[in-house]
């Protein structure tokens, strides 16, 4: 007779998908946290300002490493949020293989997507530096949204082109094949560096597929929470529905468009 332990540690696809669920809802509640204001960091407005007016001054004060870490962890649990559930079908394959080939896939599949967080945790790095270099150029509010319209319309516009892209193409068709990724990559793997490699190598394509949607945030405001949801949303449908590559290039258009248009009233007004 199988002990207590073991029995529900044969439920394992049920305990990764419980554990996946309570990292996206922990990350969405501290994501709504700092949206109400209760808990936003000094790092998330630009530092030294105290109005509005102030996003004007030349000089703002340089960032310490205390805000950049805390701007970092704003991103790092910004993109578990909104990766996570469009990894979990992966994830779950991933612990169903595991389950056929080995009959012990829980800590392997925990490992997998340990890896897939660590990739998006380096974007995180990449982003907190672009983010301050930004606000360094003033080209952001103090609510992360872009104040430039000439900026922000290239960047919607780059994101656009960057969905017709064969690199967003491949990306995306690795992530939508989870058993085919699997499979090129060479199998299951049951060791924990193994399978953490694996999970990041599947996190870079993902990073591939994604990335520059993430950087539309700084058009729409990082911290806004509708933008956040939206992005998260479309990266799932993209990933999970058939037609999810007919979809990437719609939404392309719509970028494109955006950008444009933005662009357009910038120039249209007169403005510098």
């Amino acid at each position: 007779m199988p002990s207590a332990l073991e029995a529900v540690l044969r439920r394992d696809r049920q305990i990764v998908l419980g554990v996946l669920v309570l990292l996206t809802g922990m990350a969405w509640l501290y994501l709504f946290h700092l949206a109400a204001g209760t808990a936003m960091p000094a790092g998330t407005a630009m530092p030294g300002l105290t109005n509005m007016d102030d996003m004007f001054a030349p000089h703002p004060r340089p960032w310490s490493a205390y805000e950049l870490l805390l701007l970092l962890a704003m991103w790092t649990v910004m993109m578990v949020g909104m990766m996570l559930p469009s990894a979990a079908p992966m994830i779950l394959i991933y612990a169903r293989v595991g389950r056929a080939a080995h009959d012990k896939p829980f800590a392997p599949a925990l490992w997998f997507a340990a890896g897939y967080l660590l990739c998006w945790f380096a974007f995180s790095i990449a982003a907190t530096g672009a983010q301050a270099l930004l606000e360094q150029a003033l080209l952001l509010t103090p609510m992360m949204a872009t104040a430039s319209p000439i900026f922000g319309g290239v960047l919607l516009m780059a994101a656009g082109i960057y969905q017709w892209t064969p690199w967003k193409e491949s990306c995306l068709s690795r992530c939508q094949s989870p058993l085919d990724f699997i499979q090129r990559s060479g199998g299951f793997r049951r060791r924990p560096l193994p399978a953490l490699a694996l999970g990041f190598r599947h996190g870079a394509y993902c990073v591939g597929c994604c990335g520059m949607l993430m950087a539309s945030l700084f058009v729409g405001g990082v911290m806004n929470l509708m933008w956040i949801f939206a992005i998260g949303i479309f990266v799932l449908a993209e990933k999970v529905l058939p037609g999810g590559r007919v979809l990437s290039r719609i939404a392309g258009l719509g970028l494109l468009a955006a950008g444009a248009l933005l662009l357009s009233t910038q120039f249209g007004t007169g403005a510098v």
